[in-house]
């Protein structure tokens, strides 16, 4: 009977033993549910991916005169391998000659009318005016024989004397007459000409410009370095069958890889954050083992809609501080844009706080209890949030709820 007591008591004792753990455990959940107000630097970072670009670089351009040849879009038909390496004067493009070849063939063709036209006028023209040379000079003759008659009818009767009078006088008419014609006929002679020879040379300058403009669609290099392609404003680059325009005649880029950049687009909704001369650390994907220091040198006014994206985003562009061979044009990177520093402060994860009624607050663990602390915060970055009242350095908070939250003790600021 004794012995049966003893186990019943030893039975009851462990069971207690067991609900009162299981009930703690519940309470106050697992260990690694929970951590430690920390207190140091609290950074605010926006996060984001571009890719590099050389701040500074010369425009390998197509023909700068298309314009003037009618032609508002030209097709690449040759291209050179991005990232060859090439001298000045080297070859980098051609375009497609289809076009302006035709237009030439319509203009080569116009110029020989108009040259045949030039020649004909000309010789209609001389014949005319030699014809009226030759009837200004017979009338000059009439007139010298007028003046002859009048003076040998001197002795005869005075009729006779004044036909004479009155031929000389017409005669001396005719010839003025055909003298002003002559000069009217050699003014408008000379006006026809002036015509048809600006009208040849018109064509020909527009021949000789469009022969011009031929010899630019074999695109050289203007100095030595590496091919780079030219992004499109949906960014694409420029390939074989892309077209350059008379807006943007740029075929591709020679770098400078001294002073390289990363290109970036930051959503809209942490633009407001971003600001000319915060400091940035890069990482190029290609080499993730090593990182670049960088600033902020660029922050665009006005957002973009890009391909494959939802929101507006604005362009940011990123100086990097240190010069490696590694670093490349067109290699993707990640981006962190340091926008706010709090020194010496406190914070705890984001996690580990909740709001009920605008009121914030923390599960505390108190060692033997659990109490359920209010705290004013303050910022807040990726992960963190400033703890501006309410904890201590040390103290442990829970991350998730603990079990029966309503029955712990509310404590106010």
């Amino acid at each position: 009977m004794h012995n049966k007591k003893i186990i019943i008591t030893s039975v009851l004792a462990v069971t207690i033993f067991a609900l009162w753990f299981f009930l703690r455990a519940e309470q106050q959940g697992p260990e690694h549910l929970k951590v430690q107000v920390e207190r140091g630097d609290f950074v605010v970072s926006v996060y984001t991916s571009g890719e590099l670009e050389a701040k500074y670089s010369e425009n390998i351009q197509g023909p700068t005169g298309l314009r003037s040849v009618g032609l508002w879009n030209v097709q690449i038909s040759e291209l050179i391998p991005e990232g060859t390496i090439v001298e000045e004067g080297d070859w980098v493009a051609t375009l497609d000659r289809t076009e302006i070849s035709n237009r030439i063939k319509d203009l080569e063709t116009e110029l020989e009318k108009l040259q045949t036209t030039h020649t004909q006028t000309r010789l209609d023209t001389t014949m005319e005016m030699r014809s009226a040379r030759n009837e200004l000079v017979n009338l000059d003759y009439a007139l010298e024989e007028a003046r002859i008659a009048l003076d040998q009818s001197s002795f005869e009767p005075p009729a006779a004397i004044r036909q004479a009078e009155i031929t000389l006088d017409k005669a001396q008419r005719s010839f003025n007459q055909a003298s002003h014609n002559y000069e009217l006929r050699l003014e408008q002679a000379e006006a026809k000409m002036q015509e048809v020879t600006a009208s040849l040379n018109q064509v020909q300058r527009r021949y000789q410009n469009m022969l011009s403009v031929l010899e630019e669609f074999t695109i050289m290099a203007p100095r030595e370095g590496m091919v780079i392609y030219r992004r499109n404003w949906d960014g694409s680059k420029v390939t074989v069958g892309s077209q350059i325009s008379t807006w943007d005649n740029t075929v591709a880029t020679l770098p400078d890889f001294s002073i390289m950049m990363s290109r970036t687009f930051v959503n809209e909704v942490d633009i407001s954050k971003v600001k000319i001369d915060q400091k940035a650390e890069i990482i190029v994907d290609a080499f993730p083992e090593k990182s670049f220091t960088g600033q902020v040198t660029e922050v665009a006014n006005i957002g973009e809609q890009r391909p494959n994206q939802d929101a507006r985003v604005f362009e940011v562009k990123i100086q990097i501080n240190e010069s490696d061979t590694i670093l490349r044009p067109a290699m993707t990177t990640k981006n962190t844009i340091v926008t706010h520093t709090e020194n010496d402060v406190l914070f705890v994860p984001i996690e580990a706080i909740h709001v009920i009624d605008s009121t914030s607050f923390v599960y505390l663990d108190a060692t033997s209890r659990i109490v359920t602390k209010e705290v004013k915060t303050g910022i807040r970055n990726e992960n963190h949030i400033i703890i501006a009242e309410g904890l201590n350095e040390g103290d442990i908070v829970f991350l998730t709820i603990p079990g029966k939250p309503e029955e712990y003790r509310m404590v106010n600021l």
